[in-house]
């Protein structure tokens, strides 16, 4: 494949600007990341919805990209060799965009591995166990009369917020004094536990002091407050 128009997703979302990377993806948690991201290192980009509503995560077209149909994913015109590229996880498009552009993320080694083990870090335990609280908290399950379910995932909630809590102790962000691909991965998935999900009393959200000075100095970035809306639900 040499172009954009070979790539069966553009026929349901064709590409308006074909020499930009296009952007699959629905404002949640996982989806702001990689808009965030893209807002922050200033590459061009073309977005596109891929609703819910309408099950498109579920389409042909977009399963020719993911076949795990989840959001968000990307296809990239100029990739490595300058070939196109497709991407889905929104880790390791976090960590394509970083070497990509040589932003927001160490470029030692062994400043990258550490990067890398605190991404891994968010992609394996936060956003699974925040995702299965807001479940049992706001959504099916908070109808089961059985609360043991919610108290499990309460307790692994509260436990990975005291991780970060005691990590961010005098430092300004997860991997020190520098900003990076870690924190657009993790403070979206807090900001949704006590906005979206409602949990901040549920968890005690103030026993996470350095959690919530973080999250407010993530929030009033700029280019997070403009990822957060991308792309537009229409």
């Amino acid at each position: 494949m040499t172009a954009l128009s070979d790539f069966p997703i553009t026929r349901k979302w064709p590409a308006q600007h074909p020499d930009r990377l296009q952007l699959y993806s629905l404002p949640t948690p996982n989806g702001v990341k990689v808009s965030i991201m893209l807002e922050e290192v200033g590459l061009p980009y073309e977005a596109h919805l891929v609703a819910f509503t309408s099950t498109d995560q579920k389409s042909s077209e977009f399963e020719s990209l993911n076949p795990n149909g989840k959001i968000p994913a990307i296809l990239d015109p100029s990739g490595p060799g300058g070939k196109p590229i497709a991407l889905f996880e929104s880790g390791a498009i976090l960590f394509y965009l970083a070497e990509k552009t040589g932003q927001l993320m160490a470029h030692d080694a062994a400043g990258r591995y550490e990067t890398l083990q605190w991404l891994m870090f968010q992609m394996g335990s936060v956003g699974p166990m925040f995702g299965q609280l807001g479940f049992f908290h706001k959504f099916a399950g908070k109808d089961f009369e059985d609360k043991r379910p919610r108290d499990r995932y309460v307790d692994e909630t509260r436990r990975l917020l005291g991780v970060l809590n005691t990590r961010l102790k005098g430092r300004a962000w997860i991997m020190g004094s520098q900003y990076s691909i870690v924190d657009i991965a993790t403070f979206p998935w807090i900001r949704n536990l006590i906005g979206f999900y409602d949990a901040g009393d549920l968890i005690r959200m103030g026993e996470y002091p350095e959690v919530t000075r973080v999250l407010e100095t993530f929030a009033a970035r700029p280019a997070v407050k403009r990822g957060l809306e991308i792309p537009p639900r229409g």
